[in-house]
């Protein structure tokens, strides 16, 4: 999601060639593939297929799959995007064979380092060259770290360009209608993070608040394989007596369609946080703290602990945020893959290369 939008800008800019890598971190078809279907990003010239494993041993496979891709490309320069585990292990390669390293989406703090992106993120922006940020947070986040202001660009939330970009389709797909739910009388809900779906009481409770609250009105569950898992580990099924849907993963066109339509988002995501406060949409994010608090300052989303009652109370407040014509944030305008461009513009260079 966050790489389409610069593919397109830089295929549209001579002097560029963009070397796409799919590291195969992501692997689930629902979860992986539709996003370069949706988003109309062009066949990856390196699929690295690692898939799944333990944190050291993903990262240790992608870092062991990038370096000869790196060396016979030579890039001028290695983009890479978010807090993943693909992300620090090809910065790691990158800065040892002494390429230039671009971290889009750089300087996003929670200061909760029992968080592996925490983690990814910080390490990552230590070893960037470039700094594209997503909203003046992040720039205050890097300067406090002691990272240049020459290093650091404020270029907007390339998440937002991706929206931007799909959101006619998506409003067209009608998703909500094609599964009979009335517009703004719904909840789109995503859970996938070991704090809340690793242990068993919590999982119970959390589900135990979704089943009450579909009660009044439907809730929709795209489930992810890990909570699919653990949901399984405990036996877990929806009462009778709930409109509680629990679904396969949906593709990126659909899922923006029904959270666009939604009455709220319930999530634990980060990028569905700075979603739903463009779409004006209100969002409750079950964690602690956030990197994106912009998100809770400027836009229409509410943190709250990972308990079921918590929830409960902080859906009877949701329609209070919601934000007719959604959140007005600097830069977040469909436009940052463009003030990207113009950072890595180098009039030195006669072409650049990019992976």
């Amino acid at each position: 999601m966050k790489l389409a939008p610069l593919d397109r800008a830089l295929a549209g800019r001579s002097g560029f060639e963009h070397l796409v890598v799919h590291t195969g971190q992501h692997y689930d078809r629902n979860m992986s593939d539709s996003f370069f279907d949706d988003l109309g990003i062009p066949d990856p010239h390196h699929n690295l297929g690692v898939g799944s494993g333990s944190h050291a041993r993903q990262t240790g496979a992608i870092m062991q799959a990038f370096e000869p891709v790196c060396v016979d490309a030579h890039p001028d320069a290695v983009l890479v995007y978010g807090d993943i585990n693909s992300t620090v292990a090809a910065a790691l390669v990158a800065a040892k064979l002494g390429v230039k390293v671009g971290h889009v989406e750089a300087g996003l703090r929670s200061r909760d380092w029992t968080m592996p992106e925490e983690i990814n993120r910080v390490v990552t922006d230590r070893l960037s060259d470039i700094l594209l940020t997503p909203s003046p947070d992040a720039d205050e986040n890097l300067r406090a770290e002691g990272v240049p202001a020459e290093r650091i660009h404020f270029v907007g939330n390339i998440m937002i360009d991706s929206l931007v970009y799909a959101l006619p389709r998506a409003r067209e797909l009608d998703a909500a209608a094609e599964r009979g739910l009335t517009h703004g009388r719904y909840t789109v809900v995503t859970l996938h993070r070991p704090s809340n779906v690793d242990d068993p009481e919590s999982l119970a409770d959390l589900m135990g608040a979704l089943a009450e609250l579909s009660r009044e009105s439907p809730v929709i569950f795209p489930v992810h394989p890990r909570t699919r898992e653990r949901l399984a580990g405990i036996g877990w099924t929806p009462p009778q007596s709930a409109d509680l849907r629990l679904l396969e993963p949906v593709g990126y066109l659909e899922m923006l369609s029904l959270v666009a339509s939604a009455g709220m988002v319930i999530t634990d995501s980060g990028g569905l946080q700075e979603e739903t406060s463009y779409l004006g949409v209100p969002c409750i994010t079950v964690r602690p703290n956030t990197e994106r608090p912009i998100t809770c300052t400027l836009g229409t989303n509410q943190l709250v602990e990972p308990k079921g009652a918590a929830v409960l109370e902080a859906a009877k407040r949701a329609p209070e945020r919601r934000m007719e014509g959604g959140a007005k944030i600097d830069k977040w305008d469909g436009k940052t893959a463009e003030r990207i461009v113009e950072v890595l513009v180098n009039p030195t260079h006669p072409r650049t290369r990019v992976a």
